[in-house]
């Protein structure tokens, strides 16, 4: 009898031993990757071009906002300009510009920062539920160490700080309705309510959030659930009214009506397979434990939450759309792959007695010492097998070039980077590796060729024009979903280009409508491209 105690108590001893190696080895990992998100958003913050297509008009949106103005404007007026996007991260970062002036740098810093807080949020929700401080830390890691995260993070976009917005409102809301104190409770309440309104004016796709939230409040409290939509629906409407009238009805032709795009069922599965095939091993106990509350407890807002954003994943087939769209599925699959993670680990998984729990859980229950066992090694190598799959790094350097001979990787992107996500966006964006200063010198080189000429230039990307100290002129892809959607004109900008009224045109992705490339292929001659950041710039002069 005694030896049978000592030999369980030995098992155990040696399991411990073994998933305490295994957990420090899957920490390693992680923070190895968020060591590689951090130099490529040191990278990208000097780097003063676009990386990602449509920075530069961000920072115009920005810049505009910083003088008192809207950027929600008639795109057949000149400058023909207009965003698509809502105002909150560009009225944040247009203090900057007073203190700094045009710059992409502060952009791309808030969108880094606000990956920390998000990636602090999951892991402070994963130990507030599940008291475990390691895979608070892996879950919080593993939203940074992300291919979709990694990429568009420290980028001068938007996304990321919904994103940020929307895990902030659900880690208030998750707990509010059992706050006893009144005042606490309304402040959470409140609290949660103004991060969803403050994600939604910050990107458009957050509604998914705002619809999951609701229907959390509604389903543990009704009362308070249609009271809190109701708040949300007036401040939130009012606020939109608000803007559509200060723009003359420019704010929902430019955001709302401009953004139905095309939609490409074939570009969804794709980055749904993409998608699992990164997070797989994170996804599965996701699921798993959206199904465990849906049948053996109490559904949770991180579940609904979850489920929604994978719902909304489905846009990502829009036209412009993308990996991106991904962002807040994969931040609800950190916070319930972590909770999944924390109930192995401490046991306490608790099964309510229903007739599932009958048939299914209880002729296990002697299987309970092992299954746990069982967990102490798995659950670390979840997150081992999560590291190896979303693998990138730089493949030169000191201390890169190394690492990636002894683990067998090769770059199979620019300048010598290894990204196991591939050149995901299909052409028209290349991001995730780091800049160089020959990228650097060929933005250059387009700026000194703007600077030559005293006539405006119409450039596909902002930068050249704001660093030559020139007025940008429109926003192609805006005016692209205008055409599409039968709601652009175009002839006086036609009309500027049949006139030669362009001293120089600069192309890229050549995303403007039709109508003006057809303007601008008789007009304009091809006379020289330049490189930069692994694309050719085409210099057109008049014929």
């Amino acid at each position: 009898m005694i030896q049978a105690a000592a030999k369980t108590e030995n098992t155990q001893s040696a399991l411990i031993s073994v998933n305490r190696i295994l957990m420090a080895a899957a920490l390693v990992i992680l923070f190895f990757y968020f060591v590689v998100y951090v130099v490529y958003a040191a990278n990208l913050i000097q780097f003063p071009f676009d990386y990602d297509q449509g920075e530069g008009f961000e920072l115009v949106d920005t810049i505009l906002f910083s003088q008192g103005k809207w950027p929600y404007l008639d795109t057949n007026v000149y400058p023909f300009y207009s965003s698509n996007y809502p105002p909150l991260f560009h009225v944040i970062a247009a203090p900057f510009v007073w203190f700094f002036g045009p710059a992409y740098w502060y952009g791309r810093l808030l969108g880094f920062l606000g990956t920390l807080v998000t990636a602090w949020a999951i892991g402070y929700a994963v130990y507030r539920d599940g008291q475990h401080k390691l895979v608070a830390i892996l879950s919080g890691l593993a939203f940074l160490a992300s291919n979709t995260v990694y990429h568009i993070g420290p980028l001068f976009r938007q996304h990321m700080s919904m994103v940020m917005f929307e895990m902030l409102a659900v880690l208030m809301l998750a707990h509010a309705n059992e706050i006893v104190d009144k005042q606490k409770r309304r402040r959470a309440f409140i609290a949660g309510i103004v991060f969803i309104i403050a994600a939604g004016y910050t990107k458009q796709l957050a509604y998914a959030t705002a619809i999951a939230a609701l229907a959390f409040l509604f389903i543990r409290n009704p009362r308070r659930g249609i009271i809190s939509a109701l708040i949300l629906a007036l401040v939130g409407g009012a606020i939109f009214v608000g803007i559509n009238v200060a723009t003359n009805g420019q704010w929902w032709l430019q955001t709302v009506a401009a953004n139905v795009n095309d939609f490409y069922p074939d570009q969804t599965m794709g980055l749904f397979r993409l998608w699992f095939g990164l997070h797989g091993f994170l996804l599965i106990p996701a699921v798993l434990y959206v199904i465990y509350e849906f049948y053996f407890d109490r559904l949770s807002i991180y579940s609904l939450w979850f489920v929604a954003a994978t719902a909304n994943s489905i846009l990502s087939g829009k036209w412009g759309a993308g990996d991106s769209y991904f962002a807040t599925a994969i931040a609800a699959m950190c916070v319930l792959s972590g909770l999944f993670a924390a109930r192995t680990l401490t046991g306490q998984w608790h099964f309510a007695p229903n007739y599932l729990t009958r048939f299914l859980i209880n002729p296990f229950r002697r299987f309970a010492p092992l299954l746990m066992s069982a967990g102490f090694v798995i659950i670390p190598l979840l997150y081992i097998g999560y590291g190896r799959a979303v693998l990138h790094m730089p493949t030169t350097g000191a201390v890169f070039e190394p690492l990636s001979q002894i683990l067998g990787i090769e770059a199979n992107a620019r300048n010598g980077f290894y990204d196991s996500a591939g050149r995901i966006a299909g052409g028209y964006a290349d991001i995730g590796h780091l800049t160089t200063q020959a990228d650097i010198d060929g933005g250059n080189a387009i700026v000194d060729l703007v600077k030559s000429t005293d006539k405006p230039v119409l450039s596909e990307e902002a930068a050249f024009n704001l660093l030559a100290g020139k007025e940008v002129i429109t926003n192609p892809t805006q005016l692209l979903n205008l055409a599409n959607n039968e709601s652009y004109d175009g002839s006086a900008l036609i009309a500027m280009i049949e006139n030669q009224e362009f001293g120089l045109i600069v192309l890229r992705a050549q995303f403007y409508p039709p109508a003006i490339l057809r303007a601008i292929g008789d007009a304009y001659s091809h006379e020289e491209e330049v490189a930069m950041n692994g694309f050719n710039y085409i210099i057109l002069r008049p014929k």
